[in-house]
């Protein structure tokens, strides 16, 4: 028999099971616990120590600590602290997954063994927007499902959140293609009006191409940088050659349509289905928008690891068939999906 002289006695040369599957301990100066990871996890997608502080209901000085903590366990630097906040180190770019991978494995542990269905947990964004409608209409058709609705800051807030199992769904415009590992199905395109007041030039009419809005200052005050909203009204306007203004903070819808009412130049958009927090000052005229209706395309969006029971009730819910859009301007990126998500 021929090959390589083997030597040292039997019991030296095979590998018993266990010894198989054993690995060298990790080496850590102390403990790393679930809070320290979603605090990590926070300020990694938030940037900044106070977002992260107010996404997790927390002092700054409380996430400052978990990080720090953290980062002497593991005995490496996880975040660059530079003037606009905090940045990844590669160590940290290596560490974000697998953080993300043990509070997703948390979640669906602790899920496991509940005797109780929690309630299905849903971002709408404002309460007064159209997934506040669209929420309610579902509480109506499916009263037997427990329901929590939840305000966020946008998507960006959002995406992380689901990541986090923090909620179930949330309702948003993504004018960029999902990361992987989200699933989303277009659930409402939501034609936008003009408001004006009673002395505005196009205070007599019932309709106004979308065209005709280029002579006129659209005031939408505090539009969010980065946020998705902003990014619709740049290409809307930036196509139509539209006149938005977004400054000024947002004071509210008092300040808003009382500030139209009474003035002759402005305008204001509106959705269709936005409820309105007050009563509308006397004068203020809602007009359709035509050839084309620029529409709000509103997604459901979810994490694809997400295993509550009543979400696709939700999602068989909001989902429409395809409708013909070519009276209505969509972002370009949607003009070929028609009700479709990515």
């Amino acid at each position: 028999m021929s090959g390589a002289l083997i030597q040292g006695p039997p019991s030296a040369r095979i590998k018993q099971p266990s010894q198989l599957f054993r690995q060298p301990p990790v080496v850590l100066s102390g403990p790393v616990n679930l809070d320290s990871l979603r605090a990590f996890v926070a300020v990694a997608e938030e940037g900044q120590f106070r977002y992260a502080a107010d996404r997790l209901r927390l002092s700054q000085q409380a996430v400052s600590k978990r990080i720090a903590a953290l980062e002497s366990s593991l005995g490496v630097t996880l975040f660059d602290r530079v003037p606009t906040g905090a940045t990844l180190t590669p160590q940290g770019r290596t560490f974000l997954p697998h953080a993300h991978a043990v509070l997703i494995a948390a979640r669906h542990a602790v899920e496991s063994v509940q005797d109780e269905t929690r309630p299905l947990r849903v971002d709408i964004l404002n309460s007064r927007t159209l997934p506040a409608v669209l929420m309610l209409d579902f509480h109506q058709t499916h009263p037997e499902i427990a329901l929590k609705t939840l305000v966020l800051r946008g998507l960006g807030t959002a995406l992380p959140a689901l990541t986090a199992g923090e909620i179930d769904a949330t309702f948003a415009y993504h004018p960029e293609p999902l990361p992987p590992g989200f699933e989303s199905i277009v659930a409402y395109l939501e034609p936008h009006e003009i408001v004006v007041g009673d002395r505005h030039p196009l205070a007599g009419r019932t309709t106004v191409p979308l065209d005709e809005l280029r002579r006129y200052t659209i005031w939408i005050p505090g539009i969010v940088d980065g946020s998705e909203w902003g990014a619709f009204y740049r290409e809307l306007s930036a196509e139509f050659d539209l006149t938005i203004d977004s400054t000024g903070p947002n004071f509210g819808f008092e300040e808003l349509v009382g500030t139209v009412a009474e003035s002759k130049s402005l305008t204001t958009f509106w959705g269709e289905r936005t409820r309105e927090a007050g009563p509308w000052p006397p004068g203020l005229r809602r007009l359709r928008v035509v050839d084309p209706t620029p529409v709000y395309p509103w997604s459901l969006i979810w994490h694809s690891s997400n295993r509550h029971p009543d979400l696709n009730t939700l999602v068989e819910h909001v989902q429409k068939p395809p409708q013909p859009t070519d009276d209505l301007w969509l972002p370009r990126r949607l003009r070929t999906i028609g009700f479709r998500g990515d």
